[in-house]
This record gives structure tokens, sequence and C-alpha cells, in this order.
């Protein structure tokens, strides 16, 4: 199976660990507004690899938003942030984006991942 071309993973820096058990959501902003394109749960290891098929990833705007607060709430954490949203562009689709979560209870922080 080809890697999906937008993957992610995400790092509990509080406890040094992948968040396993994250919900993630993929929209795109097409012409009638953000349109659903993919969704997972974070592994064992903090990472969704399947989050969209190559027929489905096309230049412009993208978010991938993540249920941080179900996260927390399942550990009996209180936290700040209930939900993540990153929105990131993509010009090339020859290109793999990987977009990385660190986070906390609260606060987060992401980058271009490879």
């Amino acid at each position: 199976m080809k890697k999906s071309p937008i993957t992610t993973h995400i790092l509990d820096t509080t406890r040094g660990r992948p968040a396993a058990g994250v919900a993630v959501e993929l929209v795109y902003q097409g012409a009638e507004g953000w349109e659903p394109r993919g969704t997972g749960t974070t592994d064992a290891d903090g990472r969704v690899a399947d989050l969209i098929t190559a027929q489905a990833f096309a230049p412009g705007t993208w978010q991938i938003s993540f249920d941080t607060g179900g996260y927390f709430e399942a550990m009996g954490i209180s936290a700040f942030y209930p939900y993540v949203s990153i929105t990131f562009l993509v010009q090339a689709t020859d290109e793999h984006y990987h977009v990385p979560l660190l986070l906390n209870p609260f606060g987060y922080s992401t980058y271009r991942g490879s």
C-alpha cells in the first residue's frame, strides 16, 4: 500500500510518549467551504499513516484537527485545549506532507516534518 500523502503523529511531551487513541480529522478548503477528506485515530506509536488517498489529494489549503480534549479526559487530566487544528498549504502534490503535533495539557507546537 502506498503511503498517504499527508501523515501525522503526536508526541505527548509531558509523558515523553506517543499519544495513542487520538481522533484526527483532515479537511480541504474547496470552493464550497471545508470538505472532509479523511479521518483516523492515532496508533500505539501516536501515528496516523493512512489519513488520505492520493486520489483525494490536491493543492490548496488543508486543516488537520486533533481531539486533544478526549485524549486527556481519558487519562483523567484537565487540559486547556479541547481541540488543536493546524491549517497548512499544499503547493506541490508530488511531495509528502508530515504534520506532527507536540502536545501537553496546556500547550502545543507543530512543524513540517519529513
